[in-house]
């Protein structure tokens, strides 16, 4: 099982109410699935850091509100104006450190570089927990160049790790695999439940001459022991379920890192096919540049490393590769939201019904700062085409539009990490 995808399940109860087989399969104009939740279409969320960040006086507008022209670095995004909202002037708040800020992104847990960090459970593993259920996939953790930097971290600050070869991720998501292949993973499935099973028993065994606290202690993790026993054995459901079918071609891994734009491409197109096929409702990709070698971009004369250049010591040589970078970035991410919108559910595009957050833990990657964050939020269901401006020194907790975010997902909650309540001046559609 790829540690990219973390699985939780569905109960047997809940596959037959759900009318089983259908939950699998992807949303059709022409047919109505027996989803357990048949009162409304699925919400989803797909996360997106740029670790090495953007342009500050490139990529903010200069004027806030509805009637702002759209900066240099956005100009790439016109034709989807009415489709994101840009943020200036927010943060998290006491979220340091420069280059580890990165792991906290969807986290926002304070001082990531002191050597006493922790992580905190993420914006899209938090969804996962709620209603990861409800797919086959609770969460894919996708990245670009990188193996090790990852978005997604468990509620113990845990980090998952990505996927960076799509080829893989592809066919964990769309190949069934043989009947004996499907049997053999059964078997491992259920060798797992015995082995928790006497774990379970002998543990019981040590409550005797305990004390209150070890009691306590212990009681958690027979409560985590059945957890993870009930997503074992609805995972033996999962197993024999077809897995949905797509006419796409699996994409072929491109091994040189200097191909950075057209892997972001390639994790952009699959990540719209996981959440076509409601594979999952939760994504997050980590486009990692700090390893990225010089750029191999079309019609463009890139001449020194992503990292490097982020670096640029007001170098108006290095600026001017870097708002080249800039704007492809928003050329792909333009993509993505073409091919979203292009997507229909009912009345509804794939985009009206997927947040997509875009933007870094860097404010000013020159130097190593983490507040006046660039940030877009497009779809998903809210009022855009406005730049909510804050202010810049004194920033506005992003945060609390992870809290809207969340709202949006269906999930009740008024607080996530260091929020103070929802986003301000963000209006549902």
């Amino acid at each position: 099982m790829s540690s990219f995808i973390t699985r939780r399940f569905l109960s047997r109860r809940s596959v037959l109410r759900g009318g089983g087989i259908a939950l699998a399969l992807p949303f059709l104009d022409s047919m109505t699935p027996a989803f357990a939740q048949k009162r409304a279409k699925p919400r989803r969320m797909i996360g997106i850091c740029n670790n090495l960040g953007l342009l500050a006086d490139h990529f903010f507008p200069q004027e806030s509100g509805r009637d702002y022209a759209l900066s240099p670095c956005l100009q790439p995004l016109h034709a989807h104006r009415n489709d994101f909202t840009v943020f200036s002037g927010v943060s998290h708040p006491n979220v340091d450190g420069g280059h580890p800020a990165d792991v906290c992104f969807l986290t926002a847990a304070p001082h990531p570089g002191s050597g006493s960090f922790r992580n905190t459970i993420s914006l899209d593993q938090h969804i996962a927990e709620q209603i990861g259920t409800l797919t086959r996939f609770p969460s894919l953790t996708l990245s670009v160049n990188t193996r090790v930097r990852s978005l997604s971290w468990t509620g113990t600050g845990v980090a998952i790790p990505p996927e960076d070869k799509a080829a893989a991720v592809f066919q964990e998501l769309f190949f069934q695999g043989s009947p004996e292949q499907v049997e053999a993973q059964i078997r491992k499935l259920d060798t797992g439940r015995s082995i928790l099973d006497t774990i379970a028993g002998q543990s019981k065994d040590l409550e005797r001459g305990l004390g209150a606290r070890d009691k306590d202690r212990l009681d958690q993790y027979y409560t985590s022991v059945r957890d993870l026993e009930s997503r074992l054995q609805a995972s033996r459901g999962w197993e024999r379920k077809p897995k949905p079918v797509v006419k796409s071609a699996p994409p072929v891994d491109l091994a040189n890192p200097a191909a950075y734009m057209e892997k972001v491409g390639v994790m952009y197109d699959l990540a719209r096919l996981a959440i076509e096929t409601d594979s999952t409702r939760s994504i997050t990709l980590m486009l990692e540049g700090v390893s990225t070698p010089v750029m191999d971009i079309a019609d463009a004369k890139i001449t020194d490393g992503y990292h490097n250049l982020s670096h640029h010591g007001k170098s108006e040589e290095k600026r001017g590769q870097l708002k080249v970078i800039d704007q492809w970035h928003m050329r792909m991410l333009g993509r993505l939201l073409a091919s979203l919108k292009g997507v229909r559910e009912g009345e509804d595009s794939l985009l009206d019904r997927t947040m997509v957050l875009y933007g870094s833990n860097f404010g000013d990657a020159n130097a190593h700062t983490c507040f006046n964050m660039p940030m877009i939020l497009a779809g998903g269901g809210f009022k855009h085409g406005q730049h909510l401006a804050f202010d810049r020194k004194n920033n506005y907790p992003l945060p609390n539009l992870y809290v809207s975010m969340l709202q949006r997902m269906g999930i009740e909650t008024d607080r996530f990490a260091s929020s103070t309540g929802t986003m301000r001046g963000l209006e549902l559609a």
